[in-house]
């Protein structure tokens, strides 16, 4: 397994505030990597400068060895990085099927019915669904579609922003099955997750990110043990409930 990502010292800035402080993180092929942090840490942040939405004024974050500094952002998901941003951003006006087609932009002819195949037997719910206006999903299969339509533009890495936000603990652990499933199918994996328990036990390494910067790194049963981990991001009953 070789290095599939590589960030190193990127800065990004929202105008006068700086929001992203020299972090660097890599990841290995085949991995599920979770950065954890809290509200406001920058983990969203640091995703999108991945996926070329916003742009590091420093360092550089390359993609099997090469650089995406000057790749726009629909280019990078034709190289293999898709992101799952906050809050789904489904398209709610079309159809669940019309939502995943317009994710395979990238593809081109057979390929699409073979992964529109790939996400029904992933996602049963949707093909139940697959006439039905996105708008009109509960939380839950709205996440699913998000996480589907990113699938069919067929990634090798998979950015998956806040997955779990505003959902039921048993849709939570149905999302997260899904995620371990699409690893395991070869897809590389980076979650931002505020369940931190959660994300710890799905992943297999994790970054702490805070006020902008990685202040730890280590292998997730290490996190999970450690003290001010625990502390900090595991002492909450919401996320014990959520995971149990």
């Amino acid at each position: 397994m070789g290095t599939i990502l590589k960030v190193e010292d990127i800065n990004v800035y929202y105008g006068s505030i700086h929001a992203i402080k020299g972090i660097s993180f890599e990841v290995q092929e085949g991995e599920v990597v979770t950065l954890i942090g809290a509200n406001g840490a920058g983990k969203s942040t640091t995703l999108n400068a991945v996926s070329g939405l916003l742009r590091s004024k420093t360092g550089s974050i390359s993609f099997l060895g090469e650089s995406l500094a000057k790749v726009p952002s629909h280019k990078v998901v034709a190289k293999g990085l898709a992101l799952v941003p906050e809050g789904r951003r489904i398209f709610l006006q079309m159809t669940v099927q019309e939502n995943l087609e317009m994710g395979a932009f990238t593809q081109k002819g057979s390929g699409i019915q073979q992964d529109l195949e790939m996400v029904y037997e992933l996602f049963p719910r949707l093909k139940e669904r697959y006439k039905q206006m996105a708008g009109t999903l509960s939380g839950g299969e709205q996440q699913m579609l998000a996480i589907a339509r990113a699938l069919m533009a067929d990634p090798k890495v998979l950015l998956l922003d806040e997955p779990s936000l505003g959902l039921a603990p048993l849709l939570v652990r149905s999302i997260f099955d899904s995620v371990r499933k699409i690893n395991r199918q070869g897809v590389t994996v980076i979650l931002v997750e505020q369940n931190a328990r959660a994300a710890l036990k799905l992943a297999s390494r994790g970054y702490v990110i805070e006020v902008g910067r990685v202040v730890m790194e280590d292998a997730s049963e290490a996190l999970l043990a450690n003290p001010d981990v625990q502390a900090a991001y595991l002492g909450g009953g919401q996320e014990n409930g959520q995971e149990n």
